[in-house]
């Protein structure tokens, strides 16, 4: 049984009107994972989609309270760490610039490990016309194939990171 993203009681996926869950399994170290993870300028150099990220609040990496942007599907997004567990658990919360709907989402990931590596999950709900009008309702589906594709992207950087050391 693996943990789960700790939800705000704004958040929950039961009142969300998205959600989307991803896990995958890596062979790496939950070190190795969670350095790629809160790196986030540098996401884009094993997930090119996510290759616009700027942390405002002075810091090199994620950490907890900081304040960030990103650029995402096009969109710029402003961003707050909430949840802050080296090397088990990292959540943020977004808000949009040019939405006047107050719609919000809530990213989390959770770190386990296992026998041979870690298995690492991820999960976001999106609340507001915003999120439903741009995303649910032009692309249905779109949030859980994005995710698996960082998932996915993170496993091959991770893996190949893990393999040199």
């Amino acid at each position: 049984m693996y943990d789960k993203v700790k939800w705000p009681a704004d958040q929950e996926p039961k009142i969300s009107a998205i959600y989307a869950l991803n896990d995958i399994d890596i062979k790496a170290p939950a070190e190795v994972v969670w350095k790629l993870l809160v790196d986030a300028k540098n996401w884009g150099s094993y997930f090119p989609p996510e290759d616009q990220v700027e942390i405002l609040s002075g810091e090199t990496e994620l950490v907890l309270g900081n304040n960030w942007s990103r650029v995402t599907i096009g969109f710029l997004m402003h961003l707050t760490v909430t949840e802050f567990v080296p090397n088990h658990r990292l959540a943020w919360k977004t808000t949009v610039d040019d939405d006047n709907t107050n719609s919000t989402a809530y990213h989390g990931w959770v770190i386990t490990p296992t026998e041979d590596g870690v298995h690492v999950l991820t999960e976001e709900t999106q609340q507001g016309e915003w999120f439903l009008k741009i995303l649910g309702h032009k692309h249905p589906g779109g949030l859980y194939a994005y995710h698996q594709e960082w998932l996915e992207c993170l496993k091959t950087a991770a893996e190949r990171i893990a393999a040199v050391k």
